[in-house]
């Protein structure tokens, strides 16, 4: 996997007033940023969120275009996206319901997929994932970010987070802290699901609990519990599904914790 790490050097070599930046510039890569109190902020011409103290994020989807262009008060840089390659997964003995939903169903997945997008609409004003991550549950990667799943062999859309396989009942931390901006007790694919807004466009979402031991609007502290692992929603067995989103595009969460620390 082809990662660009970007040092402090890349700052001293733009121009004054552009903005230190860190992280990955990858598909699927999250980019932390600081500027100066009070500048406007696009990518792409999409206005940034940024905090009182110049803080801000950048996000770059699985199929991100190979630059984008940061623009700071005007001011523009381009920024190069490296390309990753994703790896292909086969499921087989879905339940056909499940793979192939019915009009009923689809318009179900229609609203709770609204109700999420409204909900990563709402851009928490503090900068909560300052304070580093730590692991959602301990377990077995079973399914990563960006793999292309073929369902009773048919094609569906890449996978949007990170599988982590565990018994049911396991416990499932925060991996930052913030404040939980969703429960949800049974969403067609991933049932029992949490989502917790850690500031400034980036959210974590927490699939197939078995349990749910927080409330929406609580403030929560990297680490604490949320839940425990289960198999609601679409699953073929008890695991964790864990996703990271800035804004509305989809992170690799795993990169996003390597980018935050992990602690």
């Amino acid at each position: 996997m082809k990662a660009v790490f970007l040092a402090a050097a890349l700052a001293v070599s733009l121009p004054a007033a552009a903005a230190h930046l860190s992280g990955r510039l990858e598909q699927g890569g999250l980019v932390v940023g600081v500027t100066r109190p009070g500048t406007k902020v696009t990518l792409d011409g999409r206005p940034v969120p940024v905090d009182a103290t110049g803080h801000f994020l950048l996000g770059f989807g699985r199929d991100a275009a190979p630059h984008a262009i940061l623009a700071e008060d005007g001011r523009t840089q381009t920024l190069s996206i490296a390309k990753r390659d994703w790896p292909v997964q086969r499921i087989d003995g879905l339940p056909p319901a499940k793979v192939t939903p019915d009009p009923a169903q689809l318009a179900r997945i229609k609203a709770e997929n609204q109700l999420v997008a409204d909900r990563r609409a709402i851009i928490g004003p503090r900068a909560d994932y300052l304070g580093g991550t730590v692991a959602p549950a301990e377990g077995i990667v079973s399914g990563v970010f960006g793999s292309q799943r073929i369902l009773n062999g048919e094609p569906r859309a890449p996978h949007s987070g990170t599988d982590i396989a565990a018994g049911i009942g396991a416990p499932v931390r925060a991996v930052a802290a913030g404040q939980v901006s969703l429960v949800h007790p049974d969403m067609f694919f991933t049932g029992q699901t949490v989502m917790i807004d850690h500031g400034l466009g980036l959210q974590s979402v927490y699939a197939h609990l078995s349990r749910v031991d927080v409330a929406e609007g609580q403030m929560i502290g990297k680490g604490q519990s949320i839940g425990a692992v289960g198999a609601s929603g679409r699953a073929t067995g008890p695991h964790l599904h864990w996703g990271a989103s800035w804004l509305d595009v989809r992170l690799d969460p795993e990169t996003v914790q390597a980018v935050l620390g992990r602690n």
